[in-house]
């Protein structure tokens, strides 16, 4: 039997979301009429114009003090993100569960620990839609009750009102622009992903921690670069060694650190300024 209370609500609160397309209090609503469908937790719309940084359009204040974690997100950490990745880079839109899109080995990556986790989430939902003109628009939806994980049904729930959201969305933040000044910012902090310990490390080796940093397992990266698992962990070993560290929270944290310093990048290695004692930098 259909849930008509259900339907009613959905109803309800799309009838107040459509008139506010296009005004400030869009985005409250949006989330509003979702969770009139399901049950979420947690939700935050972060929109991505053309080659310009994130937009943190919506989000839910946290019941503990807060930290630092949106900043380090929309400064560089969302490089990392699933989502961000299944946009940019595959180009795939619709609605996705964080493992649909996650590599193996992910959960035990440092960026998992650093966003997810210190979001609260248990389980997450998305909607990743193009906006704009070429831009994007990602809609997190998270569980943060232990032991719950979005069901098979929620989830189908989400599948089939897609197309509504969609249009909405769309309608929404089709006037979003971004400046030709700020339109290679995003492909300058790709470049220097890329180019992550190119100073310090051999070719193989910066491939290596580039996949570490993605999440990718010791496994994955070996079938990735068509090498033994043993010939990976030598490469990361060496790797660890140069850059003085010794764990993947610390190159986590290491390249976020040397992406957040550099000023007026103009391509290359971030650790190249980053290593400068403090005076030569200025």
């Amino acid at each position: 039997m259909p849930d008509l209370a259900a339907y009613a609500s959905y109803s309800q609160h799309l009838a107040k979301l459509i008139p506010l397309v296009g005004q400030e209090d869009f985005a409250q609503q949006l989330i509003a009429t979702l969770k009139a469908v399901i049950p979420i937790d947690d939700a935050t719309i972060i929109v991505y114009p053309r080659g310009a940084m994130p937009i943190i359009e919506y989000f839910e204040e946290p019941d503990a003090p807060g930290t630092s974690t949106l900043d380090r997100f929309v400064k560089g950490a969302f490089l990392l993100d699933p989502y961000y990745l299944a946009a940019e880079r595959d180009r795939r839109f619709g609605v996705f569960r964080l493992r649909d899109l996650s590599p193996t080995g992910f959960k035990d990556t440092e960026y998992y620990q650093n966003w997810y986790r210190n979001c609260g989430y248990r389980d997450e939902c998305g909607y990743v839609f193009p906006v704009m003109e070429d831009g994007f628009i990602n809609i997190a939806l998270g569980k943060i009750t232990p032991r719950t994980r979005f069901s098979t049904t929620q989830f189908a729930t989400l599948v089939a009102i897609a197309p509504t959201i969609e249009v909405l969305c769309q309608q929404h933040w089709a006037s979003h622009t971004s400046s030709a000044a700020s339109q290679n910012l995003r492909a300058q902090l790709h470049g220097a992903l890329t180019a992550f310990g190119s100073s310090l490390l051999t070719e193989r080796e910066t491939q290596v921690i580039n996949l570490v940093l993605h999440g990718h397992s010791t496994k994955t990266v070996a079938e990735k670069l068509s090498i033994s698992m043993e010939t990976v962990k030598l490469h990361r070993k060496h790797a660890y060694a140069k850059l003085e560290i010794s764990s993947q929270a610390e190159l986590f944290y290491l390249f976020l650190d040397s992406l957040m310093s550099a000023q007026n990048y103009a391509g290359g290695d971030t650790l190249v300024a980053y290593m400068q004692p403090p005076l030569s930098r200025q």
